[in-house]
């Protein structure tokens, strides 16, 4: 079992890394197809888009695959549209590529949490998801990092390229370690029925809140530490988030099927003195690195946490409840950014903690409330 969940755990870091690539080597990539650093950012917002668009009618119409045939298929979208990014000289080609990388991740992710409970007896089934999202902190920490280093002294492509490897290297992996898995042909829930299901639409809703809060800072912590006086440790302050949020994950895995409602509850209260001090003593550095530090160990089983409630209260209907929660949350990430560029523009960096530690409390007011269906006290 322990290979098949590190393979869905390298499915998970391609998936991210993917994703957020584009940030890490954005000078070259606008020089080298001609438009501006903005347009080149784009690539992350088609990504998303991609993702947030057709995660739901995907995940309905390849209800019934096979799941491993399924988690192929996603993997060899990462390795197509990468080699394309990798080689293209043309803007619009490009976009396009990007676009098809996102629709690829709808489909990963919809139903990888599912996989990793199928393949974990029922009381390890949270630690097996924990496993397999250690695959975003250690994109965020490690992989962009390495590909902005990469593209540094190769250029842009081979980043890309490399990218492209790895998710070949992946399609063997799966193949030869991961025991495939039936999609449901009967007793299936349609999908908008899934938000009559009791407990989703709090997990949902917590999803949708949480993820934009967490965007708004995230996207322009950079912004926010020049107006902190640390504009030159951006690199230091992310990995410390980084390593900060590989420990919350180790500590989610290790209690999350006995103890989701009291985790989650923590890593909102977490985030929220994390985002107080930032807010407060953003003159300090001692201050700020610690701020983030608590920022990473919040964060960082939250989208265990999640994925984990998400499949618990979908019960029958869980592939749906999945395909949703990852549709919102790529719909709050495009939100986080443009709501950071507006109070940016209209209220300055020193806005964006006080905007987080607002947006957390109908969080952490929801995931108290829904102590029966979504976050029970017994999980």
């Amino acid at each position: 079992m322990r290979s098949s969940l590190l393979a869905l755990t390298t499915a998970a870091f391609v998936t991210v890394l993917t994703e957020a690539l584009p940030a890490g080597v954005l000078p070259g990539m606008s020089a080298s197809l001609g438009v501006g650093e903005s347009a080149a950012g784009q690539a992350v917002t088609v990504y998303a888009l991609g993702t947030a668009l057709t995660a739901i009618p995907l995940s309905a119409a390849t209800a019934a695959w096979p799941r491993k045939r399924l988690l192929l298929a996603g993997v060899a979208g990462f390795a197509v549209a990468n080699t394309v990014t990798a080689l293209s000289a043309d803007y619009p080609l490009t976009m396009v590529a990007r676009f098809v990388a996102g629709v690829a991740a709808g489909v990963v992710w919809a139903l990888l949490a599912g996989y990793a409970r199928r393949l974990a007896p029922p009381d390890n089934q949270g630690r097996a998801i924990a496993i397999v999202m250690a695959g975003i902190p250690l994109a965020l920490s490690l992989g962009i990092p390495a590909g902005t280093f990469l593209g540094g002294l190769f250029g842009w492509r081979s980043a890309f390229g490399v990218m492209s490897a790895i998710a070949v290297v992946l399609l063997a992996w799966i193949a030869a370690a991961v025991p495939d898995q039936p999609g449901r042909t009967v007793g299936r829930v349609p999908v908008l029925r899934t938000l009559t299901v009791p407990g989703v639409v709090p997990v949902l809703a917590v999803t949708l809140v949480f993820v934009l809060a967490h965007t708004v800072l995230y996207t322009y912590v950079a912004a926010f530490l020049g107006h902190a006086g640390m504009g030159d440790a951006v690199d230091v302050v992310l990995l410390v988030f980084g390593v900060a949020s590989m420990a919350g994950i180790w500590v989610v895995g290790a209690r999350i099927d006995r103890a989701l409602r009291m985790l989650t509850v923590l890593s909102t209260i977490l985030v929220a003195v994390a985002a107080t001090l930032l807010a407060v003593f953003a003159g300090s550095p001692v201050l700020v690195y610690a701020a983030v530090a608590l920022w990473g160990l919040g964060w960082g089983g939250v989208p265990t946490l999640l994925q984990t409630a998400a499949g618990n209260a979908g019960g029958e209907a869980a592939d749906n409840a999945q395909a949703m929660l990852v549709t919102l949350w790529n719909a709050a990430m495009a939100a986080g950014g443009v709501l950071g560029g507006v109070l940016l523009d209209a209220a300055g960096p020193a806005s964006f903690p006080w905007t987080l530690l607002a947006l957390l409390v109908p969080v952490l007011a929801v995931v108290v409330g829904a102590r029966r269906h979504g976050f029970p006290a017994a999980s």
